[in-house]
């Protein structure tokens, strides 16, 4: 008799798992909306409130730091009260800290606030990676992680047509665009009663009768008869247990078996995120110290991030082909190749040509990175992996904005987008060390 997880993975995708994915991605979207807009933010309220360079790196890095904490902390409680739980609050929190932030009258008030508002993100990215993995296809997981990440691009796309049409009106226009944050808040309820809890965590818990239904709702979404008669509660292959199965409290991610595993992933989200948020949370305030003004600078910005979408949609049909390390590690050299040209562009033409190709690679490395986390680990703790590793790589987000101005004082762009260079490439060499985990169960 097939476990409930053995079901699951051989099902066939369905409208279920495309509900599931819609779902999980808007969540997604409104997130990348949310860290997207504070470029905007960062680059009008430079004009607005005359604020110098080491102010605007404490706007954009103090998110980081509340995302470095959310991503541990909620990879934690994920694992204990269940991954659902744990998205919803996290949709809740950031949306109305980032409301309230569009009432700000002060820099430390404007700080405050965006602490806050990283302690939901940075909670919610490896949450929906865990939960969207541990129901998708086994033969197509990989790809149906890609599908969500490629979410992100929508949102920041979103991000820079708010910031493009809406920021540049008048002086109140970041505050409208802040306002905006506020819908997460209201989805929230959509995540909290509409989606499905991981089977794997009830089942961890010893939540044997939910567990079942929602893999019969699967199973009956793909017109499939159940293959489990209507007495089983418990595991086919374990017979009726007395106590939940949760071995949570045996199973480190420092383990023998996993150490080696987990510190490659952090190497190589620590790499992803200070090249990343580095580049595009200064972006079009780069742009404009390169001489831009500021409409054609969200202007530039919009098209660079339009490349995102394809660079998704390459990564989700090769991460099935290649498999997730090839992918990932192709996709990370691609963006320190990108990162160079970016760094020694100079014209209109270059700057839009690099700065596509940096998008391109720099995103599709990201949709193999959410792909491969949560196969590394066991459903004890992977909610705990994926998150700890976030969290580790929200270190270098939190660094990055702050080292530009220090790099650019020193060698101008060429030095800042050459040590964002290197760190994809340190990134690439980290990610060719990962186990391969295409097509294999997530156990």
């Amino acid at each position: 008799m097939p476990t409930r997880t053995q079901r699951l993975d051989d099902l066939p995708f369905t409208g279920r798992h495309g509900r599931l994915l819609a779902g999980s991605g808007t969540g997604w979207a409104l997130d990348a909306m949310d860290v997207g807009l504070i470029s905007f933010v960062m680059a009008a309220l430079a004009v607005q409130w005359d604020l110098s360079s080491t102010q605007l790196s404490w706007i954009g890095s103090i998110g980081f730091a509340g995302m470095a904490i959310g991503a541990s902390v909620g990879g934690l409680l994920a694992d204990r009260i269940g991954r659902r739980q744990v998205f919803a609050t996290t949709l809740l929190v950031y949306g109305l800290a980032t409301g309230a932030a569009a009432l700000s009258t002060s820099v430390a008030m404007l700080i405050a606030l965006r602490f806050v508002v990283g302690l939901g993100l940075g909670a919610e990215l490896p949450v929906a990676s865990t939960l969207v993995s541990e129901f998708a296809p086994r033969k197509i997981r990989g790809r149906v992680v890609v599908a969500l990440e490629a979410f992100w691009a929508v949102g920041w796309l979103l991000a820079a047509l708010i910031g493009y049409f809406v920021v540049p009106l008048n002086d109140d226009g970041w505050r409208w665009a802040l306002a905006v944050g506020l819908v997460p808040a209201a989805y929230a309820l959509v995540v909290r009663f509409g989606m499905p809890e991981s089977v794997r965590f009830l089942e961890s818990k010893g939540r044997y009768d939910e567990a079942e239904a929602i893999v019969r709702e699967y199973e009956e979404s793909a017109g499939r008869a159940t293959t489990a008669p209507d007495s089983q509660v418990s595991p086919p292959d374990s017979g009726e247990p007395t106590a939940p199965t949760d071995t949570g409290r045996r199973v480190s991610i420092w383990a023998p078996n996993l150490r080696a595993r987990t510190g490659a992933l952090w190497i190589v989200w620590f790499g992803i995120n200070l090249s990343y948020y580095g580049a595009f949370i200064w972006l079009p305030s780069l742009l404009v110290a390169q001489g831009f003004d500021l409409v054609t600078s969200f202007g530039y910005t919009l098209i660079i991030t339009l490349a995102q979408l394809p660079g998704y949609a390459v990564a989700a049909w090769l991460i099935e082909v290649w498999g997730r390390r090839a992918t990932l590690a192709t996709f990370l050299a691609g963006s320190a190749v990108a990162a160079a040209l970016f760094g020694l562009a100079e014209t209109p033409g270059t700057v839009i040509a690099a700065g596509m190709a940096l998008s391109f690679f720099n995103l599709g490395a990201w949709g193999a990175l959410y792909a491969i986390g949560p196969e590394l680990y066991p459903t004890p703790v992977r909610g705990s992996g994926t998150g700890s590793a976030a969290a580790f790589g929200r270190l270098a987000s939190i660094v990055a904005p702050l080292l530009v101005p220090l790099l650019l004082d020193s060698g101008g762009n060429a030095l800042v987008f050459g040590v964002f260079a290197a760190s994809f490439v340190v990134a690439a060499c980290a990610a060719i060390t990962l186990p391969e985990k295409a097509g294999t169960v997530l156990e």
